[in-house]
């Protein structure tokens, strides 16, 4: 697991953690290292840029990004190469689950519209490991969402930065990122790499 350097109310897990999102004891594990309640708000991820306000633990519906300004509600997101992504404000916390259709569709802004909008804007964020422009080979569809961030994979094939995709959206905050490829980099949960089901959590939540 990694918490960003001097923050509080942030942590990524990584493979050595187990299956954050399907099995009860790991995530009951991590929640006593982090020294939270183990049950978190989550939503039921579709890649798109809903955004959901919660005030309680459970499942708030269909949405791919969520937000509380309620002390102690864990918060969470699960990824398998898509990147989960915390926001942070003086009295609120959001994360979102963004992969490239969540990115093309501006979950993150939509995000950081939704908490500004709600009395708490965030000034700092932090990215989680994903898939790096290393290995995501996309085709022309993909590529065309994204035209200022084209990138090349290290086999030579058509590949899109979809990190600096996310950075993009968070123009005006500190920003904290990761920076592990889930694919190529070991202690990572893979979809593309080995169609795995496990995945990883991105957890936020207000001290």
């Amino acid at each position: 697991m990694m918490q960003p350097p001097g923050w509080d109310g942030v942590a990524f897990t990584d493979g050595s953690d187990g299956d954050i999102r399907n099995d009860s004891d790991a995530r009951r594990a991590v929640a006593d290292r982090l020294g939270v309640v183990p049950q978190w708000a989550e939503v039921r991820q579709v890649h798109g840029s809903e955004v959901r306000r919660v005030t309680s633990p459970g499942v708030a519906g269909e949405a791919d990004a969520l937000w509380t300004d309620e002390p102690g509600l864990p918060l969470s997101v699960f990824t398998a190469d898509c990147f989960g992504v915390v926001l942070q404000g003086s009295r609120a916390v959001g994360v979102a689950h963004a992969g490239w259709r969540g990115a093309a569709s501006g979950v993150v802004t939509r995000l950081r519209e939704d908490m500004s909008a709600g009395g708490h804007p965030p000034d700092r964020a932090a990215i989680g490991p994903g898939i790096g422009p290393c290995c995501f080979e996309v085709g022309d569809e993909v590529v065309r969402e994204f035209p200022d961030q084209v990138a090349e994979t290290r086999w030579g094939t058509a590949s899109v930065d979809l990190p600096g995709v996310v950075v993009g959206q968070l123009e005006g905050l500190e920003v904290w990122s990761n920076g592990g490829c889930t694919m190529h980099e070991e202690g990572w949960f893979s979809h593309r790499g080995t169609g795995t089901t496990d995945r990883l959590a991105t957890i936020g939540w207000l001290p």
